[in-house]
């Protein structure tokens, strides 16, 4: 005798009805012997299935068998793939001759698998995932062989589809929305579809031909009244098709075509949120997929999407308003702190961000959650506890719906139900249950309130009337002129003509209306944070320029609006350098890096830098280089930008600027060599070396100049060169096998071609391939036996000069150890010392009778005046007299002080001087107070988007300080 004795009085009477009616079903089929035969857990677990669903008790009630049948296959104690759902019901249908038939298997088909699911989902055998997954393999399982036996039926009278001059039968492609897409469908779900087919045409092999339009709607009918329609048997999935293009007034099915160009020229913003979880549905699904492929920018736009933020908020003002309007504010889904706030906190960094970021491009709420974490987009407390909360409303919601088999997400009035949801949950009482409710949804309201919040909620911003008026006001010329001179505008007059002709510009007036509304909000807070900087109207006319680039793409103005506190930032920026402003101006996307305070001032560590890069790789299929090179592209854009704001928020001393930008043009050097190998090997095989190994890699980037002396500024060129160490007579082990020359050869031209192609996001990195051997006459890769041979035999003096400042920036360990060790080698080469000093000074008097306007080694006082320009790097007492001054050392000494030979940066070679007593310890202070004022400088000129030159008037005592110890060690 069953006994629902464990449980509160309250629900007892009701309870053992059920059971008792269970009984008396055992009894009228003759199964209460084989009943009493089972085990008390299995009987245990059925009271507590009947204390959670009605609809469990009233199929088990009416058919008693199902138990045993459940039970004897062991369906109750394990789970069943995907693939098993198909072939149960493709055997299931086997002997099915027509639609009613149909419509009776997959009812009962349904029914068990329904009683399966919620059995083991009550009973805690099955988790929330598996019972969402379990419920989508459903009803994949029951679209899929529906159809299939949809095409048998019509075939005699209506042929089939095909694609235009084949015999391959085109399908009509199923596209799951919502929870059926994601895979994440919950006990009473409808489920959304919209159907679509690859082309027009004409069916052809039945009685009468039908346009594939009229085709697929008839088929698409007959497959909803399959699914939809509520018999004797019941219903298998409620059918959804307002989700469709143009929603119930529009075609049931559409092409391929038509469905683009719909998205494309009408697609709404809640039909992007929609399109996230699309999923063809079916085995072989390709045309389905082929479809989501065309539509996917649609969802996923290549920039960085905050405008998304400001739907989405519309988007939940109007679920609210529907939510108060009907009274469900105890809606788990929908009502405040729900699971639709969830989703939508997903949605926004899928939206935002799911262009660049592909792995966000996921349908599974948990495994965004996922990526959003690693990704850092959220703290990992914060994801973790949004994450526990959607499964305890998923389950919550799971219980509402298993009492009655209904789709409601509405915690019910009734106190018996009441009691038995929270029972069902493990909790003891309805007001224990409800207490931890209510701190879930308190929580998720907040999670929610932080990342979708209005601005003005997370950063109050004042903003002067004056500021408003000159913008959004019909003005005379004095009223605004006025307003701009009491907001701080030395020059109203020239500020008003910036901001009309602006205003009256063609893409402003041409904005449709979301993106002006955003502008107008935007403008009065840009304009009262220009009016703060040192040059007002300086920073508001690049200010204008930004946004006449991006007028046309407003989810950047409503990355503006959304971060108001941010603005004053960007106008500093802006007001100080030109080049940061021309920069972001000419790459939009950088405003997430230079609105994001948390990280804009604090550049990673070199480790952190190759960490972010691999991780921003590996997102990108190998095979889609063009998304590679345009991620290195951005990847070094922001990170550039951070280094440019660190310096002028002066947070950063020069030589940690240069080291940043040489270590990020390390890192990109090591991932574009890889990048360009990987292309090479996959194609022609590994190189191989003399033994007949294969090369791994045996080729390295040798940096000189500015990027082998650790001294790179914003727009310096890479001076490289590149060495292999492969075998001169061997060759690829690959079936398009090619000679290792050959091969290097191409592996070099690859590599200029990533870092130099000219793209949205710019080019890499110009380079410089001169300083090789024999220049621009040799090859474009050397073996480092040819390297070595061209140093030692054929190399000029000023190629020596050179070599002290290279060093290997990129590739094989073991071959930089024996290129380190080369070097070291041709520097202590024997040399006459008055040779060397001659050589070194003719050579810097050919370069200063080229680059200077001094022809003379010596400072000629007349020049000192305000009237004359120092050129920081090429007129004597400069830059490059130091340079020289340390390459001669490092030449002159290494053979004997082998220390002298180590480093490859000025400041390092200068204290190797003093340790060797080769400088004095004033000499050595002068020249590097020189050299750091120069770099310094030069610096703030780059940022300024100037020469590297300065009134005459400055640096004299430097210069000749650096004169005076040329004269002193090379005369």
């Amino acid at each position: 005798m069953l006994s629902d004795n464990q449980f509160p009085e309250s629900i007892q009477q009701s309870l053992q009805i059920a059971l008792d009616r269970f009984q008396e079903a055992l009894n009228e089929a003759g199964l209460q012997a084989r009943f009493d035969g089972f085990d008390e857990k299995l009987k245990q677990q059925l009271v507590t299935v009947f204390l959670a669903s009605d609809y469990v008790a009233d199929q088990l009630q009416r058919f008693p068998d199902l138990l045993f049948d459940l039970s004897d296959s062991g369906d109750l104690n394990s789970r069943i793939s995907a693939s098993a759902y198909n072939h149960r019901l493709q055997g299931k249908l086997s002997a099915v001759m027509d639609e009613p038939a149909l419509s009776v298997v997959l009812r009962e088909y349904r029914r068990r698998e329904m009683v399966r699911i919620i059995w083991r989902d009550v009973t805690g055998l099955a988790e929330f995932a598996e019972t969402a997954s379990d419920l989508s393999h459903l009803a994949d399982a029951c679209i899929e062989q529906a159809l299939c036996k949809i095409y048998q039926f019509v075939q005699p009278q209506w042929g089939a589809a095909y694609f235009k001059t084949t015999e391959r039968v085109l399908p009509l492609v199923v596209i799951g929305m919502g929870k059926l897409g994601a895979g994440e469908l919950n006990l009473s779900s409808d489920i959304d579809l919209i159907f679509a087919y690859a082309r027009d045409g004409e069916t052809r092999g039945g009685r009468k031909s039908l346009e594939h339009r009229d085709f697929f709607m008839r088929v698409g009918q007959k497959l909803i009244k399959a699914l939809d329609e509520n018999t004797a048997h019941g219903f298998v999935f409620r059918v959804d098709m307002r989700l469709r293009p143009y929603g119930s007034s529009g075609a049931l099915a559409l092409s391929f075509r038509a469905m683009e160009r719909y998205y494309e020229e009408q697609g709404r913003e809640w039909e992007r949120y929609a399109m996230i979880k699309a999923r063809a549905i079916g085995q072989d699904n390709g045309d389905g997929d082929r479809l989501l492929k065309l539509l996917k920018p649609f969802v996923y736009r290549r920039y960085v999407d905050f405008g998304v933020i400001e739907s989405l908020r519309e988007l939940k003002k109007l679920i609210n308003q529907e939510v108060l309007r009907r009274g469900n504010e105890e809606n788990v889904k929908t009502g405040a702190g729900g699971i639709r706030e969830i989703e939508f906190i997903a949605q926004i960094f899928q939206l935002i961000r799911g262009g660049q970021d592909v792995d966000l491009q996921q349908r599974n709420l948990l495994q965004v959650m996922g990526i959003i974490r690693d990704l850092e987009l959220l703290p990992a407390n914060v994801v973790q506890s949004l994450s526990e909360d959607y499964v305890f409303l998923r389950n919550v919601e799971h219980r509402i719906q298993a009492l009655h088999d209904r789709q409601t997400q509405v915690l019910p009035d009734s106190v018996e139900d009441r009691l038995r949801i929270a029972l069902g949950l493990g909790y003891p009482d309805w007001d224990s249950f409800y207490a931890d409710l209510k701190k879930v949804r308190t929580r998720v309201r907040t999670h929610f309130d932080s990342v979708i919040a209005v601005p003005q909620d997370q950063d109050e911003v004042e903003v002067l009337d004056q500021a408003v008026a000159v913008w959004v006001t019909e003005q005379t010329e004095q009223e605004a002129s006025e307003d701009l001179t009491d907001l701080g505008f030395d020059e109203p007059l020239a500020a008003l003509h910036l901001l009309t002709e602006f205003k009256n510009s063609r893409s402003v007036s041409h904005m449709q209306a979301v993106a002006r509304e955003r502008l107008d909000r935007l403008m009065p807070m840009l304009i009262n944070a220009c009016a703060q900087q040192a040059c007002p109207g300086l920073t508001l006319e690049r200010v204008l320029r930004l946004l006449e680039s991006i007028t046309r793409r407003s989810a950047y103005i409503a990355l503006l609006a959304e971060n108001p506190a941010s603005l004053d930032r960007l106008a500093m920026l802006f007001g100080a350098s030109p080049w940061v402003a021309d920069t972001i101006a000419r790459y939009p996307l950088l405003l997430d890096t230079l609105l994001n305070e948390s990280t804009l001032l604090s550049p990673p560590d070199k480790d952190t830098l190759q960490h972010e890069l691999r991780q921003t790789l590996l997102r990108i299929p190998e095979d889609d280089l063009e998304r590679q090179m345009d991620a290195l592209r951005q990847f070094k854009l922001a990170h550039v930008l951070r280094v440019a704001a660190s310096e002028l928020a002066e947070t950063l001393p020069i030589m940690k600027v240069s080291d940043y930008l040489t270590w990020l043009a390390e890192i990109l050097l090591q991932a574009v060599m890889e990048l360009a190998w990987r292309q090479m090997v996959e194609k022609h095989g590994c190189p191989t070396r003399d033994n007949g190994e294969p090369c791994n890699p045996d080729f390295i980037i040798v940096g000189y100049g500015k990027v082998g002396g650790i001294e790179l500024s914003y727009q310096s060129d890479l001076d490289l060169v590149f060495v292999h160490d492969g075998s001169s007579e061997g060759a690829t082990d690959g079936e398009k096998s090619i000679d290792n020359s050959v091969f290097f050869t191409r592996l070099g031209q690859r590599i200029i071609h990533i870092l130099t192609s000219k793209m949205a996001s710019g080019s890499l990195y110009e380079t410089d391939m001169r300083l090789r051997p024999s220049g621009n006459a040799g090859l474009l890769v050397s073996s480092l036996k040819a390297f070595e041979e061209y140093q030692k035999k054929q190399a000029w003096n000023w190629e020596h000069q050179a070599l002290v400042r290279s060093r290997v920036v990129a590739g094989c360990p073991r071959l930089q150890e024996k290129y380190n060790a080369l070097r070291l080698g041709v520097l202590a080469h024997r040399r006459d010392a008055v040779k060397l000093q001659q050589e070194v000074v003719e050579m810097r008097e050919k370069m200063l009778g080229h680059l200077s306007t001094y022809k003379d080694l010596e400072l000629n006082e007349a020049r000192f005046g305000k009237d004359n320009q120092f050129d920081l790097k090429q007129d004597p007492g400069g830059i490059v007299d130091i340079e020289f001054l340390a390459q001669y050392l490092a030449l002159r000494w290494t053979r004997e002080h082998p220390q002298m030979g180590r480093w490859t940066d000025n400041m390092r070679i200068l204290d190797s001087a003093l340790e060797q007593g080769k400088l004095s310890q004033q000499q050595v202070a002068q020249l590097q107070n020189a050299y750091l004022q120069y770099r310094s400088q030069t610096h703030v000129l780059a940022l300024q988007n100037s020469r590297a030159k300065v009134s005459a008037e400055r640096f004299v005592e430097e210069r000749r300080q650096v004169r005076q110890i040329w004269r002193e060690t090379l005369s």
